[in-house]
C-alpha cells in the first residue's frame, strides 16, 4: 500500500537552500489522523484503511458518528451479539471532521495513530483538495476565451460568446459547450510535489509548489506513483 496520510492547507510561504536559492513552499498540517475502520477482501470485497483527522467535539457530532469511533449499545450490535456475530473493532478516539479512504493492501490496526513521520524518505507526494469555488463565472474567465474582436465590426458585444448552436441539425446546443457556469469548486490532485521538509515534532509538511483550495482547507497527502 502507498503511504498516505489526511491533513489541511495551512497557507504559503518560502524557505532558503543553502546554497541561497529560495524554494517557494506550501505548510501542511498532516495528522496525526486515526485509523477508524479496515476493511478487507472478504467482509467489504475491497483492502482498504480509513482514517479520520481533526477531533470534533461529541456535542457537534451525530450519533452514527460517534458510534462509528466507539462503541455504543444499540438495538442492531446487541442483536449481532446475540447471534455470534462480531462487533467491528472500534478506534476509540474522538469523532473525526475529515475522514478518508486509502485503498489497496493494509498494514495497520483499526486504532492506530497514523503521524507525518510516516512520510519520511519519501522523495514526491500527490496532494488532492477542492479548489477555491469563483460563483458563476462568464465563459472568458471559466474557460480562458479571448472573446470577440476590440475593433471596427463588434459593437458592445466584446465579452459575449457569439453563435453556440449545431445550425439547422439538431436545433439545439449540445451537451458538453463550454459555456458560463459555475468557476471552480472542483477536486483537483496536483501531481508529484517534491516533499522539501517533514517536521514530526510539530505535525507539517512542507512541499514545493502550490496545493489546491483555501487556507484551511482539507487535504489528502499520497505517496505519488509518478515515475520521472
Amino acid at each position: 500500500m502507498s503511504k498516505g496520510i489526511l491533513g489541511r492547507k495551512v497557507g504559503m510561504t518560502q524557505i532558503f537552500e543553502k546554497d541561497g536559492r529560495a524554494v517557494p513552499v506550501t505548510v501542511i498540517e498532516a495528522g496525526p489522523c486515526h485509523v477508524l475502520q479496515v476493511r478487507t477482501v472478504d467482509r467489504d470485497g475491497y483492502e482498504a484503511v480509513q482514517m479520520g483527522f481533526l477531533d470534533k467535539p461529541r456535542r457537534l457530532a451525530s450519533r452514527a458518528a460517534r458510534g462509528q469511533v466507539a462503541g455504543i449499545s444499540s438495538k442492531r450490535s446487541e442483536k449481532l451479539r446475540a447471534a455470534g456475530g462480531a462487533v467491528p473493532a472500534k478506534a476509540n478516539c474522538e469523532p473525526k471532521r475529515f475522514i478518508r479512504e486509502f485503498r489497496g493492501p493494509v498494514s495497520a490496526d483499526v486504532g492506530a495513530e497514523i503521524k507525518v513521520t510516516v512520510l519520511e524518505g519519501i522523495k514526491s507526494v500527490d496532494v488532492t483538495g477542492i479548489s477555491k469555488g469563483c460563483g458563476f463565472s462568464g465563459w472568458m474567465k471559466r474557460h480562458n476565451y479571448a472573446g470577440q474582436r476590440a475593433t471596427h465590426g463588434v459593437k458592445k458585444a466584446h465579452r459575449h460568446p457569439g453563435g453556440t448552436g449545431a445550425g439547422t441539425y439538431p436545433g439545439r446546443v449540445r451537451k458538453g459547450k463550454k459555456g458560463a457556469g459555475q468557476y471552480g469548486n472542483d477536486q483537483i490532485t496536483m501531481r508529484n510535489l517534491l516533499v522539501v521538509r517533514v517536521d514530526g515534532e510539530n505535525n507539517l509538511l512542507l512541499v514545493r509548489g502550490a496545493v489546491p483550495g483555501p487556507n484551511g482547507g482539507y487535504v489528502i497527502i499520497r505517496e505519488t506513483n509518478k515515475v520521472g
